[in-house]
């Protein structure tokens, strides 16, 4: 079914009351799937032990097999389960984590090969979201979720949007209000702590990371060499993406809109003194705030894309910060 129609909804909205999370806990640890908040974006959640509860996230988002799961810890002693720790671990944790970090690492042999397709690698990281941290302790287990949305679709940040989009496919929801960066994690391998290597952008930028480290963090290539596997999620070129056609463009002017079809939708990065009550010119921030940017951006393409417009136009951020991780979502979104 297209998204944007009705569906058949089966998905319960759970608020985050403490006997609720004991009852999605209890989902969880029977093998079964809970949408869950985050910081980032919401997530389809599983017992990261479970090959066989894995498997479900999979099925439900239409997911590849060869796409890897982040998977989501409460504290340290529960990473030492899924990852071998090193020296930059630890550095990264002291500043980062809590928090929309995911770091790639060497795995342990108690993680199914259905969670890093088949690698010797595992993404991991600590949420900072209060429901899921709770989530996490009652559980007493690493937790996969890589984002709630059928494969490839916008990220979902709001209960609703999951609903919209896994409504037919899961049964529970837990309610965590907006999540409160709107990006996804930054990720970086840091296997070889000598070597750091930035693989997707988000509101932790290389520069941080680097000052932390003491050593550069290069950035993966944009250019994927196809024989290479995926270490970790969101490195598709082609991700994010509405089902109406991007396209992306370094300024977006008057004249520009002045030229288009009237049924083209323009998002500017800060609200233009020429937009006026133009009924198809919209924006990411008012006063050009690249955070509040990030946490509009996908709860915008997603209402744009409901919409009757027949073509959807985003200007790019300024190239430094998040502007960097939201000019990669655009990016991954307006691909072919």
């Amino acid at each position: 079914m297209r998204l944007g129609q009705p569906l058949m909804l089966s998905a319960k909205i759970h608020r985050g009351t403490p006997g609720n999370l004991r009852r999605l806990a209890r989902v969880l640890q029977r093998g079964g799937l809970v949408a869950v908040p985050t910081e980032t974006v919401y997530g389809l959640a599983a017992n990261a032990l479970d090959g066989a509860a894995c498997g479900r996230i999979f099925r439900a988002k239409r997911r590849p097999a060869n796409d890897p799961l982040i998977v989501h810890v409460a504290d340290l002693s529960m990473l030492g389960r899924i990852a071998e720790s090193n020296g930059a671990v630890a550095k990264l944790a002291r500043a980062f984590w809590p928090g929309p970090l995911t770091l790639v690492l060497h795995r342990t042999q108690v993680v199914p090969d259905v969670v890093t397709a088949g690698l010797s690698s595992v993404a991991v990281r600590m949420p900072a979201h209060p429901l899921l941290r709770r989530l996490l302790r009652l559980t007493g287990l690493p937790l996969a979720a890589p984002s709630a949305n059928p494969f490839g679709y916008v990220s979902p940040t709001t209960a609703a949007h999951v609903r919209d989009g896994l409504g037919s496919a899961i049964a529970h929801i837990l309610d965590g209000g907006p999540c409160r960066h709107g990006l996804e994690s930054t990720i970086v391998d840091v296997r070889n702590p000598r070597r750091p290597m930035l693989l997707r952008p988000g509101v932790i930028t290389a520069e941080q990371l680097a000052r932390v480290l003491g050593v550069p963090v290069r950035a993966r290539s944009q250019r994927r060499n196809p024989a290479i596997p995926v270490v970790a999620p969101g490195l598709m070129a082609r991700h994010y993406s509405p089902l109406r056609p991007l396209c992306t463009h370094r300024r977006i002017s008057a004249a520009m809109v002045a030229r288009a079809s009237p049924d083209e939708a323009w998002i500017c990065f800060r609200q233009p003194d020429w937009a006026g009550t133009a009924p198809n010119v919209f924006w990411l921030s008012t006063h050009g705030d690249l955070d509040q940017a990030g946490r509009r951006l996908f709860a915008l393409l997603r209402r744009l894309d409901l919409g009757a417009w027949t073509r959807l136009h985003a200007e790019l951020a300024p190239a430094h910060g998040p502007g960097l991780a939201i000019n990669d979502r655009l990016r991954r979104a307006a691909a072919k």
